[in-house]
């Protein structure tokens, strides 16, 4: 099966991905497409598999670990005050969580319900030349926490 995301993942493991933030023990920690929330970030598992559930416990446990650690690091990089964490796989049969750091400076009736609400289409894209300091301060903190591969 080819997803976007097993796309994704060959694209990173080839360095062809510019959105590629760090190779970590279960995957591929990537900027988002678009940045309506600055730092939105992706784990993206290697190898690619179906859903959470087909993982044993020992990749379950290091997936999940390593998605908190890049919230961690998200907190740390930016002004967010909390992280959302979403794994939902109905348009890409193919296990990715969706990491989203979430801001005070949010519209009131945006900050208090999912993401999914806001325009996806009108949100900035992912820029390297603005994106970059950002991705190697999530970088530096991955390797600091011991999670990068």
């Amino acid at each position: 099966m080819s997803t976007l995301i097993h796309r994704r993942v060959e694209d990173c493991r080839q360095g062809r991905n510019p959105k590629t933030i760090a190779r970590v023990h279960s995957g591929w920690a990537v900027l988002g497409d678009v940045q309506f929330l600055r730092g939105y970030s992706l784990l993206l598992p290697d190898p690619v598999v179906v859903d959470l559930n087909t993982m044993t416990r020992e990749q379950r446990e290091t997936y999940l670990y390593e998605m908190s650690v890049i919230g961690d690091a998200l907190l740390s990089a930016t002004d967010a005050y909390r992280i959302n964490y979403e794994i939902l796989g109905n348009t890409e049969a193919a296990l990715h969580a969706h990491i989203f750091p979430r801001y005070r400076s949010e519209p009131q009736e945006l900050r208090r319900i999912p993401v999914w609400s806001y325009d996806w289409q009108n949100a900035p894209p992912f820029d390297v030349s603005r994106d970059q300091a950002l991705m190697d301060r999530i970088a530096q903190y991955l390797d600091h926490a011991g999670i990068v591969s």
